[in-house]
């Protein structure tokens, strides 16, 4: 039996290892619990029932015990929070 060489589809390719520096960004731009509730404007508390309750979908990670936030997911959050009215709904 002869043995022939095949190549993988490019939607099958093995994509690339991600470049280190943007392994160690990514990691810079994850916040504890007091460093989102500084940014927020809130007690680290208020993000805590926030977590439970599921009462504004914020976005976490949990790396083992540790509650972390993604400083873009901040952004993105409180930007869609922006009104340009008075209207609370």
């Amino acid at each position: 039996m002869a043995y022939q060489a095949t190549t993988l589809p490019a939607a099958q390719a093995i994509a690339p290892v991600p470049h280190i520096q943007a392994i160690v960004q990514s990691c810079k731009d994850l916040l504890d619990e007091k460093q989102a509730a500084a940014v927020l404007d809130v007690s680290p508390g208020t993000l805590a029932v926030w977590r439970s309750t599921g009462r504004y979908k914020l976005p976490f990670l949990k790396v083992g015990r540790n509650v972390r936030y993604r400083r873009t997911d901040l952004e993105s959050w409180l930007q869609e929070r922006c009104r340009s009215t008075g209207a609370t709904a």
